[in-house]
């Protein structure tokens, strides 16, 4: 195993990891009766309470977030490509079929809003792929495609054609297409070896304006008034702006900035909200990943114990450490109590092993 191979494998097991610790204390936004049932810092795997979200999960266990990250890799595995086509067979034959379209069902005992739309639309209503998408501004496309950042780790370009096109799948909304995009690339950027800082978003710019990412320039060096027949912009993109691809250096100079002070780290869920809108969700993975860069178990616990939507907070945190750090530095004691261990160790040597 190399040490990109190491890192890839760290973004995907990260992953698995986050989203299994946060299947027992998942959507306490009241933090008393977080403390009161699991105490004051939450360290390890804990199974759910009765009637409660994932009620039936194990701890260690994989919840339904889980599982759908993991067929998504097993898909790339198989296949070695990604094609849309292929891609809405699997969900059919292989995710769909383990939901029933009710909230506190489904495999991993609860189906996110997005998913019961899917199913809605794609199991009862017979509807055909290129017409379900809805609003919502949640993570669920950005979480699912961790592992085709892994695969396309090494064309950024591809990546990002192939995360907006499988984001518009479920979620309509260009601001998470473009949020969702940001993230996948700078897992990427991250498996190939640059650092979650100041920096980031200035390399990331350098790639749009050479095109390598094909996000909307807004200004570039030619500040004239556009020729007549000429569209006003440097290059035409994706989306909108480039923003996306900035706010994670603003969140990782934060994190580094000794004026700015968020103690204990997991308070920054209360600094950048606890719910589950992508826009929540992504600044406080920025900060505490760059905060704990150097650190897989600090990252993911303060992720875990801020409540709220720590699930998807736990997982998206641990994507970026684990790319930072390699799977070779992930404590033990993590994949050790992970069910099914071996097979998702497996599947991310094999996801990665042409990088």
């Amino acid at each position: 195993m190399n040490a990109k191979q190491d890192r890839a494998q760290g973004a995907l097991l990260g992953a698995f990891i986050g989203e299994a610790l946060g299947v027992g204390p998942h959507w306490y936004y009241d933090l008393k009766e977080l403390h009161a049932t699991y105490g004051t810092w939450i360290s390890d795997y804990t199974n759910p309470q009765k009637d409660r979200y994932h009620d039936g999960v194990k701890a260690g266990e994989l919840s339904q977030q889980g599982f759908i990250i993991q067929k998504t890799a097993e898909y790339l595995v198989k296949h070695k490509a990604y094609d849309l086509d292929s891609y809405f067979k699997m969900i059919d034959q292989e995710i769909l079929p383990f939901l029933d379209g009710t909230p506190m069902g489904g495999l991993g005992g609860y189906t996110s809003q997005v998913m019961r739309h899917v199913y809605q639309k794609r199991v009862i209503e017979n509807t055909s792929w290129d017409s379900l998408s809805s609003h919502s501004d949640t993570t669920e496309s950005l979480e699912r495609n961790i592992p085709l950042a892994i695969f396309l780790s090494n064309d950024l370009r591809r990546l990002s054609h192939v995360v907006a096109e499988n984001t518009k799948i479920t979620q309509s909304d260009d601001i998470v297409g473009s949020l969702s995009v940001a993230y996948n690339l700078v897992l990427a950027m991250l498996i190939q070896g640059h650092k979650l800082d100041g920096q980031l978003g200035d390399k990331l710019m350098e790639k749009v304006h050479s095109h390598e990412i094909p996000f909307h320039a807004v200004t570039s060096s030619n500040l004239q008034a556009p020729e007549k027949g000429k569209h006003a912009s440097s290059q035409e993109g994706l989306f909108a702006s480039p923003d996306a691809l900035l706010s994670p250096s603003y969140m990782a100079r934060a994190a580094l900035d000794p004026d700015i002070t968020i103690e204990p780290a997991w308070k920054v869920s209360l600094v950048y909200g606890m719910p589950c809108a992508i826009y929540h969700m992504l600044p406080a993975s920025y900060y505490l990943a760059a905060r704990f860069s150097d650190n897989f178990e600090l990252g993911v616990l303060h992720a875990l114990n801020g409540g709220g939507q720590n699930q998807v907070r736990a997982m998206l945190t641990g994507a970026l450490i684990g790319a930072q750090v390699g799977l070779s530095n992930i404590p033990k004691r993590f994949i050790d109590k992970l069910v099914n261990k071996d097979e998702l160790l497996q599947l991310a040597k094999d996801l990665t092993q042409e990088l």
